[in-house]
């Protein structure tokens, strides 16, 4: 019956395995179609099912998540869900009219010409709604990079949105007569613009043992670099002036850091733009920066001596035992909640004293935010 009752309601929507616990198709509002898919849990349970749409539904129904994600996991069965879907996307519709143009047959062959101008070869996705374009385009030294183009039903009239992962704002200027190859030309000037930036972090990247971020995108500014166990360099590269002095901040026991960051500051007036960044790093510092050539990144990656893992989330352990003969990591979480569980310790606004874990020793953390 509830099967029927599905065919009925959405046609266009169909089950992906013979247990029907995964739908995916299309729901037709007001002469729209939209594609979702729908996970159900065991037993055809939508109490913790999951549910995604493509980008023109999900951008309709802002506001209504809420709404949706409690029908989703209340209603009694698929169908019923449906229904309330469909009203909710009828309500969203009828609040939000820009949503209801349907582009005219010009734009669609506006859009073929201007991809066959700009070559078949650059595109990489678009969208079953030919609204939704992700363009690539390569930099001066071949490095890979994608824009994402939403385009409008009024274009080009009305100025696509355009997205791409870069350390600074993208800025495109559009004009009614400007076209994708605009957007394009555009794009690869921004690339070439930041080329010398994403050079100066390969390098730190091929050369040295990066322990944040751990996997870091082209949009990164930020890299921790191992100078030695439990000692670390954390330096933030300005996209627009990637020579430069950049800001620099050491990490790890106090009795290490200190050398070193009096070393940084004796030599900051030696910064040489014609130097490469890293080569500048050693000359400051006085010291070898450990690379994948000559060491392992596990003498690095010592785990935190509270919860025993290297990586919590997406934080490693940052805090470290000032006493020489200890210098146990831990992540600022754990030891912030294990010396607040502790008698002995005291708090001062957000930070905690009390004592390392191993050695007995005063250690202090900062409330973990």
């Amino acid at each position: 019956m509830t099967d029927s009752l599905l065919i009925k309601e959405s046609p266009l929507l169909v089950p992906l395995n013979k247990d029907k616990t995964v739908y995916d198709g299309f729901i037709t509002v007001q002469d729209r179609d939209f594609r979702i898919r729908i996970s159900l849990a065991q037993g055809s349970q939508l109490k913790q099912a999951t549910f995604h749409c493509c980008w023109e539904l999900r951008r309709l129904l802002r506001g209504y998540q809420q709404i949706v994600k409690q029908r989703l996991h209340q209603s009694p069965d698929l169908v019923s869900f449906i229904l309330e879907l469909k009203a909710v996307t009828e309500v969203a519709l009828k609040h939000r009219p820009e949503c209801q143009t349907i582009p005219p047959p010009q734009y669609y062959s506006r859009l073929i010409t201007e991809m066959e101008a700009l070559g078949w070869d650059k595109l990489l996705f678009i969208d079953t709604e030919f609204r939704t374009l992700k363009l690539k385009g390569e930099d001066s030294s071949g490095r890979q990079h994608a824009i994402t183009v939403h385009l409008k039903p009024e274009y080009p009239a009305e100025a696509p949105e355009c997205s791409a992962d870069l350390p600074v704002p993208l800025t495109i200027t559009w004009t009614p007569q400007s076209t994708l190859a605009h957007i394009h030309s555009q794009f690869l000037l921004s690339l070439e613009a930041l080329s010398e930036f994403w050079s100066v972090l390969d390098e730190i990247d091929q050369q040295t043992w990066v322990l944040e971020p751990e996997k870091p995108t082209r949009a990164d500014t930020m890299r921790r670099i191992a100078i030695g166990n439990n000692v670390s360099i954390k330096v933030e590269i300005d996209p627009r002036h990637p020579r430069m002095l950049p800001e620099c901040c050491l990490l790890g026991a106090e009795h290490v850091v200190t050398p070193l960051r009096n070393r940084l500051n004796v030599n900051m007036h030696l910064w040489n733009v014609h130097l490469s960044v890293l080569q500048n790093l050693r000359d400051l510092l006085e010291t070898d920066l450990p690379s994948p050539a000559t060491h392992e990144k596990s003498s690095f990656s010592m785990e935190c001596g509270i919860c025993y893992a290297y990586r919590l989330d997406s934080a490693i352990p940052d805090q470290v035992c000032n006493e020489a003969r200890c210098g146990q990591p831990f992540h600022q979480a754990c030891l912030y909640e294990w010396l607040r569980g502790l008698p002995t310790s005291r708090q001062s606004f957000s930070v905690v004293f009390g004592e390392c874990p191993y050695c007995g020793k005063p250690i202090t953390v900062k409330m973990a935010v």
